[in-house]
């Protein structure tokens, strides 16, 4: 659904928002019960992505890391400066009661195994975990757990796919973001040109022939984020962000952005 001025949120909508990134929490606050930050996070699995993860956090929150491989443990508990390494079953309901899982502000599973982590995401938020985080490489499952015991599921696959998406597409597109497992876009395109040699480049957004299912949410320009009405006119080197609801008109949405020859 592209949102009008008549369209009413109902309960468990997902919603898609743009917005700059000192006004994120406001927004949050009027769509849901804002949270408060977190400060103990406690991460399953020590693999790469996990050992990244801590490595980030360590010197701002409590983390703690459970690995099942003990050697992993040496190398991590080496490696790492503050983060508590724990030798274990991330699905050990004993292991997880001992660590005072019920005190975690988020529970993070990253190991290579599906299984494990939904499973253990499940009975750490069972056990009284605020909130879990679970990576789910078979992107099949992400909409089968996601919104219930299971608040985040993360594809690594989708956010790939974004990654690929950008070099694929034509016209200066600097950023994809596949929304709803590939359902629709948000494309984030730089306007080149001028009102001569481009489409966008010296219109007001109202004046700009989007493609039906299309529809222009921002304007970033320079550290300025611009809501997108309709009489904000586009200038040469915006960045327009852009939702793409139907993906039959991606390349109508692509031409609209490539420069024509009297530019050159």
């Amino acid at each position: 659904l592209i949102p009008r001025g008549d369209t009413v949120i109902e309960a468990d909508d997902e919603v898609f928002f743009l917005a700059a990134r000192r006004d994120i929490r406001a927004v949050m606050s009027e769509l849901r019960r804002i949270e408060r930050g977190f400060r103990r996070v406690v991460i399953a699995g020590g693999g790469n992505i996990g050992e990244r993860l801590a490595e980030h956090l360590e010197h701002s929150h409590q983390v703690k890391i459970i690995e099942h491989s003990l050697e992993r443990c040496t190398t991590l508990s080496e490696r790492l400066d503050r983060t508590v390494v724990l030798h274990g079953s991330a699905t050990s309901k004993r292991l997880l009661e001992e660590e005072n899982i019920e005190d975690c502000d988020i529970f993070c599973a990253l190991t290579n195994d599906d299984e494990v982590n939904i499973m253990s995401s499940l009975l750490a938020k069972r056990l009284g975990a605020k909130k879990v985080l679970t990576l789910i490489n078979n992107a099949a499952y992400v909409d089968l757990v996601q919104g219930g015991e299971i608040d985040i599921a993360i594809s690594p696959q989708q956010a790939t796919i974004g990654s690929l998406l950008t070099h694929v597409r034509r016209g200066d597109i600097v950023n994809v973001h596949s929304l709803r497992r590939g359902a629709a876009e948000a494309i984030e395109a730089i306007a080149h040109g001028d009102k001569h040699s481009s489409k966008v480049v010296g219109r007001t957004v109202r004046e700009i022939g989007l493609p039906e299912g299309t529809t222009i949410g921002a304007i970033v320009r320079g550290k300025d984020v611009i809501i997108a009405h309709g009489d904000v006119t586009v200038e040469s080197g915006d960045h327009v962000i852009l939702f793409v609801i139907d993906k039959r008109r991606i390349r109508d949405v692509e031409r609209m952005f490539q420069v024509g020859l009297t530019f050159f």
